[in-house]
């Protein structure tokens, strides 16, 4: 008996954490969450994207062409690691947020939104950022990183280890 209300209060427990990361998940997105020890959640994806969001993000899967696949990631808080196969043509993957939208056909990064600040962090490939209201943006490579706030430039900058390691972390990686 003890055992059975062990897994009962186990499931219960996996559900709440579940729900604590998604506002709204498409019906039929095509992915699947596990858990992990770090406490980080990771989405696997049948079209091959792979999202790890940290303890407590807060994000929408999206799937705005209804092909059951997601296309995007709305993030309203904390962070996300992506990891995008690398596919010829068609509409890039998106990660958009109050401030800034990211965009790839094919790359790993990390994307973290805090106050009124996103930041993109670039670990392979190219990532395209810009300002939600538009304008001009900027592309990522390996090492780089923006802090898109309101107003001001886009600046790339290299990454200091110690901001990568600490974003890293707090993604299990």
């Amino acid at each position: 008996m003890r055992g059975i209300a062990r897994a009962g209060f186990l499931a219960l427990a996996w559900s709440s954490l579940l729900t604590g990361y998604v506002a709204a998940q498409p019906a039929n997105a095509g992915c699947t969450a596990s858990l992990s020890a770090a406490g980080t959640q990771t989405w696997r994806c049948d079209n091959g994207i792979t999202i790890v969001a940290e303890n407590g993000a807060r994000f929408e899967l999206k799937d705005a062409n209804r092909d059951g696949h997601i296309d995007s990631v709305e993030l309203s808080s904390k962070a996300l690691l992506v990891e995008v196969p690398k596919k010829p043509g068609g509409n890039p993957f998106k990660v958009l947020t109050p401030q800034a939208i990211a965009a790839v056909r094919g790359t790993k990064w990390a994307v973290d939104v805090a106050d009124a600040k996103t930041s993109v962090f670039v670990a392979d490939g190219r990532v395209g950022v810009s300002r939600r209201s538009r304008g001009r943006g900027v592309v990522l490579g390996p090492g780089e990183g923006v802090d898109v706030e309101a107003t001001g430039p886009l600046t790339v900058k290299t990454w200091g280890q110690p901001r990568v390691d600490a974003l890293m972390a707090r993604l299990g990686q």
